[in-house]
């Protein structure tokens, strides 16, 4: 394996496009032998232009210093193309990086059920929630959620594949140290732990707008599918899309109201043919068979996130007597404690909520009579409330607590 320093020579050399560097090291071979070529070597190398032959002038190794000081100093490890490491589903897309920093574990992408999971930065309140919702059921049931760490559907993804447990990839458009947007900051500090961020762009290089489309082909890439959350008729998200039909990737879409311009995108995929996705095993329904033993069937029931619990029930004495001691009535286990007094991490909405359901069973209609709250913020925080534990749902549309709530007013 050729020295790492020619490497990022050669991937941070100005002037040569991805399919330059691509043929330079089909013909020498190594990124050594490409530095220490000349101009004669140059020009037998298909697709070389005048720009290109210049641009290979630069034997400079200065910048290279900088990036190799820069990762040990945040902790990065770089990965070539060549390296066994690097994954084949990204190796044979036609425009693959050289190679990608990474931050945390990366996973063995080629035997992951790895799902893209794209949306718009402006996202609507039902795409987050169900975003989130989305990945932490495809999450919980063993897939890796892949996205790019933007506000929006992207950091909804992330939340959800976490809050199951799960592994979850951000792939960003700029360098680690450059955090953005940057309120996802408190995000990007889990997934580094928990997760994986990867990128092609060197230490303190700005997310710049010409980036996201290019950073796109690799989200695609590392995965089998990709689920559109949500996209306007002209969105970002979309080149994601055209980059996993290039890449011959599933294309996956949450439906959308039907006269919402948030949804305009996304609801033309599927009538173009994309699959449809209501809940996570629509996605992985359909790679079951390949990967079955990464995924289950189905979610194990998610932990009570309020109160203590969690200890077992010590063994009952054994019975010294021959005669059967009659058996108790089955009790019902205590439910956790949800304290409003204390920090809960509830929204106001939330709050609401969970007053007016107190021990009774309401259906939607009559928690927005009695909570005066929109029906689509109700409907949102509900979802949130389900996935937390707060409450549950039984037939009819039905909810009603799932926990004990004290230090209310």
């Amino acid at each position: 394996m050729a020295s790492l320093k020619y490497w990022l020579w050669l991937t941070n050399l100005e002037g040569l496009t991805i399919q330059q560097r691509l043929s330079l090291l089909d013909h020498f071979g190594q990124p050594d032998k490409v530095y220490f070529g000349d101009s004669g070597e140059y020009a037998l190398v298909e697709g070389m232009t005048r720009q290109a032959m210049t641009a290979l002038e630069n034997k400079s190794l200065e910048q290279v210093d900088q990036i190799l000081g820069d990762c040990a100093r945040l902790g990065l490890r770089i990965i070539t193309i060549q390296d066994a490491e690097y994954p084949d589903r990204l190796r044979n897309i036609y425009d693959p990086p050289l190679v990608l920093y990474v931050q945390g574990r990366m996973p063995s992408f080629d035997d992951e059920v790895a799902i893209a999971m794209v949306g718009s930065r402006k996202a609507s309140p039902y795409a987050q929630v169900m975003g989130e919702k989305i990945a932490f059921q495809m999450a919980g049931l063993g897939a890796v959620i892949v996205s790019g760490l933007a506000a929006g559907g992207d950091a909804s993804a992330h939340r959800g594949a976490l809050r199951a447990g799960g592994f979850t990839a951000a792939v960003i458009a700029g360098g680690h140290d450059v955090i953005y947007p940057r309120e996802n900051r408190a995000l990007y500090e889990d997934i580094g732990v928990r997760g994986v961020i990867l990128s092609e762009y060197p230490p303190g290089t700005p997310h710049d707008r010409t980036h996201f489309p290019v950073r796109n082909r690799i989200i695609s890439g590392l995965c089998l599918g990709t689920v559109v959350i949500e996209a306007p008729e002209r969105s970002g998200t979309l080149i994601t899309v055209n980059h996993a039909l290039d890449q011959g990737r599933d294309v996956f879409a949450l439906p959308g109201q039907a006269d919402d311009w948030h949804c305009t995108g996304s609801n033309r995929l599927l009538r173009d043919g994309a699959g449809v996705v209501i809940d996570g095993w629509d996605v992985l329904s359909c790679y079951a068979a390949r990967f079955p033993h990464k995924l289950r069937s189905f979610r194990a029931e998610e932990p009570r996130h309020f109160g203590v619990g969690g200890e077992k029930e010590p063994a009952p004495e054994k019975q010294t007597s021959s005669a059967k001691a009659p058996e108790a009535p089955p009790q019902a286990p205590p439910k956790p404690v949800l304290n409003l007094s204390g920090d809960h991490g509830l929204t106001d909405d939330q709050v609401k909520i969970v007053l007016a359901l107190g021990d009774q069973t309401l259906q939607v209609d009559d928690i927005i009579e009695e909570t005066e709250i929109p029906a689509r913020r109700v409907l949102s925080a509900l979802t949130m409330l389900e996935l937390d534990g707060v409450v549950e749902q039984s037939s009819g549309k039905r909810f009603s607590l799932a926990v004990t709530v004290t230090g209310q007013e």
